[in-house]
């Protein structure tokens, strides 16, 4: 059984194919750069912890 929708048109806004993809791969990238940047910190922590300094 088909069901319309409430309101015509696309349910959300175009942006542009090409702007949102570019935006979902720069806010990957982001995460990405963050997650390296935070185990690079992390590691650096626990070698300085495991030698016996603070």
């Amino acid at each position: 059984m088909r069901r319309d929708l409430a309101f015509g048109g696309a349910a959300r806004p175009v942006v542009g194919k090409g702007v949102s993809s570019v935006a979902c791969l720069a806010f990957v990238v982001l995460l990405a750069l963050a997650f390296w940047a935070g185990a690079v910190w992390l590691g650096q922590l626990l070698i300085h912890l495991s030698s016996g300094g603070f």
